[in-house]
């Protein structure tokens, strides 16, 4: 696959591409800074539903990344403007971390379940109520359906197989607003004078990030860091644009393509 036109926007994921929990990807904020000299608009696109936009922000700045508040787009937000737009009152099972992304949100006698990564309360009776809701009609609605993700400690799950099993137990279908779904990647690109041929994804995930900017008309860059785990390029089709071994590598190809 080869690029197709002028290069205009480079979204970048940030958990497992930037960052692992509070440890930096070796090299990947000398490598933003050296990006930021490139004539592109840079974008961080996020699924984490682990904390607000405030807190990850703060994460960030604390490992030196030259980042700011209107560079992010996260799955959160996504998922609050949908609560708005349908007019629901959402059960929300989200990390006590993410609950200001939901200010002012009514939850009182809820006709919405909202689901994102929230480890504390995957539990029965919280995954019960929320089964009993969705039996009688509520709207599912899932921040993301992500397989796993990256810790410190190694791989664990993310909140797709717990979407999942509500979705089996209630024969039902949760309307997804994170990545990989296209309107995530087409919303982060709104305002930035971009089409989607014009612009490039970078993540750890191949499915997620890559696949689904891909399906939106993007190019993708998988990074070996994070998630990523061997052979995890033969997971879509098409396959990636490039794979790099982390972040550094793919800014230095980007450099390239725009001299």
């Amino acid at each position: 696959m080869a690029v197709r036109h002028a290069l205009k926007a480079v979204l970048v994921d940030l958990s497992g591409t930037l960052h692992i929990e509070d440890a930096a990807v070796p090299g990947a904020q000398d490598a933003l800074k050296r990006l930021r000299t490139a004539p592109v608009t840079i974008k961080f696109v996020t699924n984490t539903t682990k904390e607000s936009k405030e807190d990850l922000l703060e994460r960030l700045r604390r490992l030196n990344f030259d980042i700011y508040e209107h560079e992010i787009f996260t799955s959160l937000t996504a998922a609050r403007n949908l609560v708005l737009e349908y007019e629901v009152r959402p059960m929300l099972l989200v990390d006590d971390r993410a609950l200001a992304e939901f200010k002012g949100i009514a939850v009182n006698n809820p006709n919405a379940v909202v689901i994102g990564l929230a480890p504390h309360r995957f539990n029965y009776e919280v995954l019960n109520q929320a089964f009993r809701l969705l039996l009688n009609g509520a709207l599912l609605i899932a921040i993301h359906k992500a397989r796993y993700y990256k810790r410190e400690d190694g791989l664990a799950l993310g909140p797709g197989p717990f979407v999942s099993a509500l979705e089996y137990a209630t024969d039902t279908k949760a309307i997804v607003v994170g990545k990989p779904e296209g309107k995530f990647f087409l919303e982060a690109l709104r305002g930035l004078d971009c089409t989607p041929e014009e612009a490039i994804m970078i993540g750890d995930d191949c499915r997620d990030d890559v696949g689904g900017a891909q399906s939106a008309g993007m190019l993708g860059i998988l990074v070996k860091t994070g998630k990523y785990r061997k052979e995890d390029e033969g997971k879509i089709n098409p396959p990636p644009y490039l794979i790099c071994d982390n972040f550094p590598q793919a800014v230095d190809h980007i450099l390239r393509l725009l001299l």
